[in-house]
């Protein structure tokens, strides 16, 4: 696939602050971009870090992430790439813009309404109807990037996918196209394997 007409598939965990900021700038950066399709699919954080010894305080929150990934991996797989996109606008506004974690399963709801999903998809919350797509969808991602690093997780289809870009605020404008043709170069390069500095500052949603 050319890069006139290339896809860029974003792996996120809805419960992650930093998936979604880059999901943001994801969508900025194709209205610069026009020629880069963007997708999303999930992965979990919570198989990710299954029986891995964790600070108690961060066990409780990664068992928290297991029933939204559940559910968006039932509406991806049943309902597809457009309506994955809109659960997951709506669940972003309100879990992280508006920082409402005191009910998953509240957002959830709201989340399914706006985006028009019918509420009969609350029954994969704790269904797990979708459990082993789930652990091949992770068990793809890890492959692709190691298991040694998190959310979001970003490819171009072919070359190298890697953990990133973690961002603390959603570039726009041409900032974001330059962002997404410096991402896509990296993903040529055989060899590849990290860039990091420490994060400075807070999460910036606006």
């Amino acid at each position: 696939m050319s890069a006139k007409n290339r896809d860029v598939l974003l792996y996120i965990d809805p419960t992650c602050p930093f998936a979604w900021v880059t999901s943001r700038w994801l969508l900025h950066a194709v209205k610069e971009r026009p020629a880069y399709t963007p997708r999303f699919s999930i992965m979990s954080l919570y198989v990710l870090n299954e029986g891995r010894d964790l600070d108690p305080d961060y066990r409780v929150v990664i068992d928290q992430t297991m029933s939204p990934a559940h559910l968006f991996m039932a509406v991806q797989r049943e309902l597809g790439q457009e309506a994955f996109s809109k659960l997951y606008t709506a669940w972003g506004e309100r879990f992280h813009v508006q920082d409402r974690k005191d009910d998953y399963l509240e957002v959830a709801r709201e989340s399914l309404e706006e985006a028009g999903i019918d509420a009969s998809y609350l029954e994969h919350w704790e269904g797990r109807t979708y459990e082993a797509e789930l652990r091949e969808e992770q068990a793809k991602v890890q492959k692709m990037v190691g298991d040694d690093v998190g959310t979001p997780v970003i490819s171009f289809g072919s070359g190298t996918a890697y953990f990133g870009p973690v961002l603390t605020r959603a570039p726009r404008g041409e900032e974001a196209g330059t962002l997404l043709d410096g991402l896509a170069a990296m993903s040529t390069v055989r060899g590849f394997a990290e860039l990091k500095r420490a994060r400075t500052g807070g999460l910036d949603f606006s």
